[in-house]
């Protein structure tokens, strides 16, 4: 899809999608099965030719390609090939995930990293996951994802406040369980329709720790956007190169359970060989015990600037008022960011983003703005370590740096193991 859950399919995109299914025959899974009825078979001959031509790079060890420059290895696939932990499943059953382990010097309300100066576990990811293909005709298939973590409670159903779905599933300590998504999808050639309980289309940034360039997030994914749906969300394929999608869902960040209704929907479509622009949005009611209605939209521009540099633009608006017409929410944003592949295990990168957003305690509106350089090191296919440092400048107080200081600057690193 064209969507921006999977933002950094050209440099960064990681070697937990390069899962064993039967009848493929993938890097990674060497003794995949050629029968179509998942049944034991003979081992296929042609993952040996299809890994050769994308891995040599690695040859010379794990790390040698640190310094190589040369493509085809680590941010694209290739290098040391991918393990799958659970490797072949029945019947086209992918069964993958990751461990995220990180250390940050100073946290915020307003972002993820709320545990400063402590390592910690913040995601402990497994995801059961059967991709349709209707390449020749109907098929259905569908996703459950769990996490474990400090990054857990951040992403359960707390949209509405009776502890239903995953909210009650915390442990002390910032620690926590949740079923962030819970669906099952069907399609029929350039249509598809996922139902139940799934990740947003709005923004660029996404929960899942492997999907993004930056260990930290930024201000507007994490205060302006809803993280999950549950309702219907169908897609369908316009062209090579354009998506339209649209649905109903039941409010913001609820389980199975109604806390609003709203559409959501918008375009993915490339404008040129270099640009792809998407467009998405909601708005209706999106939170049913307080009546917050409004509209919502993110609007993204990925650029590919040169072979080894890519852009991206993103602006969100949100805007909502409750029953008796006053203001709940009002913000803007702008995130920037750029993206340079060195070689195969190396990409350095920096984000700044400008954060407006209604303070309701006062009824005044704030500027905060940061900036973040960093870097991602891939020696590995199923392993990446994300450094960074952050600048955080809130001079209108709204409250996003530690004791209220107008700026901060933070180090941080994670490590993400996949399977």
């Amino acid at each position: 899809m064209l969507l921006a859950q999977a933002p950094f399919s050209s440099i960064a995109q990681v070697g937990h999608t390069a899962q064993c299914s039967c009848g493929e025959a993938v890097c990674g899974c060497e003794a995949s099965y050629s029968d179509p009825t998942c049944g034991v078979s003979e081992p296929s001959s042609d993952c040996d030719s299809i890994c050769d031509s994308g891995c040599d790079s690695m040859s010379g060890g794990a790390f040698s390609c640190l310094t190589s420059g040369k493509k085809g290895g680590c941010f694209s696939g290739g290098g040391e090939d991918p393990f799958s932990l659970f490797g072949c499943t029945p019947c086209g059953l992918t069964v993958s995930g990751w461990t995220e382990i990180g250390y940050f010097t100073k946290g915020s309300d307003y972002r993820f990293n709320s545990r400063p100066n402590e390592v910690q576990l913040q995601q402990a990811w497994l995801t059961i996951d059967k991709a349709i293909d209707t390449s020749e005709g109907f098929d259905i298939g569908g996703r459950i994802d769990y996490i474990y973590g400090t990054d857990g409670p951040d992403t359960q159903a707390f949209g509405i406040s009776n502890n239903h779905w995953d909210n009650s599933f915390d442990n002390g300590g910032d620690y926590g369980s949740a079923i962030p998504q819970a669906y099952v999808e069907m399609g029929y050639g350039d249509l598809s329709v996922k139902m139940g309980h799934f990740y947003t289309i709005i923004g660029w940034e996404v929960v899942q720790a492997p999907d993004n360039f930056f260990y930290s997030h930024a201000y507007t994914m994490y205060n302006s956007e809803p993280f999950t749906h549950t309702g219907a969300l169908a897609t369908l394929a316009v062209g090579d190169d354009t998506e339209v999608f649209g649905g109903y869902t039941l409010g913001w960040d609820s389980g199975f359970a109604d806390n609003g209704d709203n559409f959501i929907g918008g375009v993915s479509t490339a404008l040129c060989d270099n640009v792809n622009f998407t467009y998405a949005t909601v708005f209706g009611r999106f939170v049913e015990e307080t009546q917050e209605r409004g509209y919502m939209q993110s609007v993204v521009f990925d650029v590919t600037l040169t072979e080894n540099l890519q852009y991206i633009f993103q602006s969100d608006w949100l805007d909502t008022e409750n029953a008796s017409g006053a203001a709940v929410r009002e913000s803007i944003g702008i995130n920037q960011y750029w993206i340079y592949n060195i070689n195969d295990c190396l990409a350095v990168g920096g984000r700044f983003e400008w954060w407006n957003n209604l303070d309701t305690s006062t009824g005044n509106k704030a500027d905060v703005y940061d900036l973040t350089l960093g870097c991602n090191v891939k020696p590995h296919s199923n392993f990446i370590v994300r450094p960074e440092i952050r600048w955080d400048w809130d001079s209108d107080q709204l409250g996003v740096n530690e004791n209220d200081a107008k700026s901060q600057a933070t180090f941080g690193i994670d490590s993400i193991v996949l399977f």
